[in-house]
């Protein structure tokens, strides 16, 4: 039985960044997530599915694909793929002087599949990464960091995305993000993720309406949901293991706030899939 979704790490502890050619040999994998990293995928060929949490996408190259650490992604190809994969810690970002880094993968975050037309450039920048990272000099940081930025902002043009600078609030917004995405056992109350953000409760609620448009409570629900149809989909758990796992006391609770917000039960939701 699985009781726990798998977790992989495809870049060494030292690494913060990694860029290589995709493996031609995937064919099928096991739901996964990632080991604290988001990752970046441009295929030029290949055919198939990528489901990234409960969504299956249609791989009609040329298609790049954006996986948050968080999130539960696996292949279904049904032949030979070519393309490029990068691998980026948030370390890296955090290293960066370069401001717009982090903003830009803000920003192409929220992007799960994007097509494209013109890829020559996105092919050779994805291909100067790959060249760079195989090198270890005093300048491999910065050229890295030049290129990927060089990288995003194409990406951004290619899909039409404007780049706004956040405000403090939005700061605010996206560490709440960040908190939640930890592995820390999650709780239904945002008094608790302000507390350990050192803010007050009414302060996140302002800095999430701002940000998205929705409450603090709302984004919270949001992603409760998301890490419940993840364990849903890609465990053997039962609903009342599930329940307890995100802190419901009663699993009753758990299935009432679940049909409320995601339309069907628990176990409805589990078996259309």
């Amino acid at each position: 039985m699985k009781q726990h979704i798998p977790v992989k790490n495809k870049i060494s502890q030292e690494k913060h960044i990694k860029a290589a050619v995709f493996r031609n040999d995937i064919r099928k994998t096991e739901p996964h997530k990632h080991k604290q990293y988001f990752e970046i995928i441009y295929l030029a060929q290949g055919s198939g599915a990528h489901w990234i949490d409960d969504v299956c996408y249609e791989i009609s190259p040329p298609i790049l694909f954006f996986i948050k650490e968080d999130q539960v992604h696996n292949w279904d190809l049904r032949d030979v793929p070519d393309g490029y994969v990068v691998i980026l810690k948030k370390e890296f970002v955090e290293k960066s002087l370069d401001p717009q880094l982090g903003m830009l993968l803000a920003k192409i975050g929220n992007i799960p599949c994007l097509r494209i037309e013109d890829t020559t450039t996105i092919s050779q920048l994805f291909e100067l990464l790959v060249k760079e990272g195989q090198s270890e000099t005093e300048h491999t940081f910065r050229i890295m960091e030049g290129l990927l930025k060089v990288l995003l902002t194409k990406i951004q043009e290619v899909a039409g995305l404007e780049l706004v600078r956040p405000s403090r609030r939005g700061d605010l917004y996206q560490s709440f993000l960040e908190l939640l995405s930890t592995g820390i056992p999650v709780r239904n109350t945002v008094n608790y993720y302000a507390a350990l953000l050192n803010t007050t409760p009414q302060h996140l609620n302002i800095a999430c309406r701002n940000t998205t448009g929705t409450g603090a409570a709302e984004v919270l629900a949001g992603f409760i949901i998301k890490e419940a149809r993840r364990l849903l989909l890609y465990t053997d758990k039962t609903v009342s293991e599930i329940s307890f796992l995100l802190n419901f006391n009663d699993p009753s609770h758990f299935v009432k706030y679940f049909k409320r917000l995601a339309g069907s039960t628990p176990q409805a939701f589990r078996s259309m899939k």
